[in-house]
């Protein structure tokens, strides 16, 4: 998808709008927008600030149209969408604790607008993964301090009986994601997009389990989306409190539960067991995991 962002006046609003109607668009509302215009090759949102976002595989011949109308002197450019987020506030949803078989899956969704990306990046805030535990631990309280955020921590317990439910781990997240936008934008509605690490083929299962406010703004996944500093600190946050539960839970239950779904966690579960018996494994672990049957 590519896209298309001019900067106008306010007072241009009549003219850009009948544009649109001279182009057989349908109009629909969106937050913090005087419109959204939907044709079948893109679609076009008028911001109140005066940004004009044209969307779409097939946008040039528009575009063209609209600089030959305003008389614009400017060097027609399309960008890929996904290269660039086309948003001055928005939201960032990352999960931690997918791939292991002991704690609890959490997701985080963190708000940001330019300046809060300045100060990201210079506290050196990136995807989780790049990070040491230790220094995550360190970072997301300076996330939370700064920004707007929401966090849904899915124990065990929860997390199973949740996967009987859905069957299906994609659609289980996207659920936890959805939760997490929906939360976000009650403290932060001046966000209009939400960008995800893609994790699934459908992109309809997380615009599926949207409530409301979720289903006003634009929902962007995104391969390799923690290289955006809004995923980046979401994947912080996720990360510090899974490894927080695991701390808490393996003093709890007196056993260093390891991470991951390695023959050591293997050999944990095994030793879980025989202390507190098979029945209550779905206390500390996803028992969907192959793991489980060869116990």
């Amino acid at each position: 998808m590519n896209t298309f962002t001019y900067k106008f006046e306010a007072s241009d609003l009549k003219k850009i709008k009948q544009f649109f109607i001279d182009e057989k668009c349908n109009f629909t509302k969106q937050q913090y927008a005087f419109f959204k215009a939907i044709s079948h090759d893109y679609c076009a949102s008028f911001y109140n600030t005066g940004k004009l976002v044209i969307q779409g595989k097939e946008i040039s011949d528009t575009i063209k149209k609209i600089k030959d109308l305003f008389s614009l002197d400017i060097e027609i450019k399309e960008k890929k969408y996904e290269d660039e987020i086309m948003a001055d506030n928005y939201i960032g949803i990352d999960e931690s604790g997918k791939g292991d078989f002991f704690g609890p899956l959490v997701i985080a969704a963190v708000a940001v607008n330019d300046k809060l990306k300045e100060n990201f990046t210079k506290l050196g805030i990136k995807d989780s993964k790049k990070i040491s535990d230790e220094n995550i631990l360190k970072l997301a309280p300076q996330i939370q301090k700064n920004a707007k955020w929401s966090i849904i921590v899915i124990s065990p317990l929860k997390y199973n009986e949740l996967y009987s439910q859905f069957k299906n781990l994609n659609k289980l997240l996207a659920w936890g994601h959805a939760r997490a936008i929906e939360n976000v934008l009650e403290k932060a509605p001046e966000c209009t997009l939400a960008l995800s690490d893609k994790f699934a083929s459908d992109d309809s299962l997380i615009e599926n389990a949207l409530l409301t406010k979720g289903k006003q703004i634009k929902l962007v996944q995104k391969i390799k989306g923690e290289n955006d500093i809004a995923v980046a600190a979401a994947s912080v946050l996720a990360r510090a409190e899974f490894v927080s539960r695991m701390k808490s839970v393996s003093s709890f239950y007196k056993i260093n539960f390891p991470k991951g779904a390695s023959d050591k966690v293997k050999q944990c579960a095994k030793d879980y067991i025989l202390k507190y018996g098979k029945e209550r494994l779905n206390e500390v672990a996803k028992l969907h995991f192959k793991t489980t049957s060869s116990l």
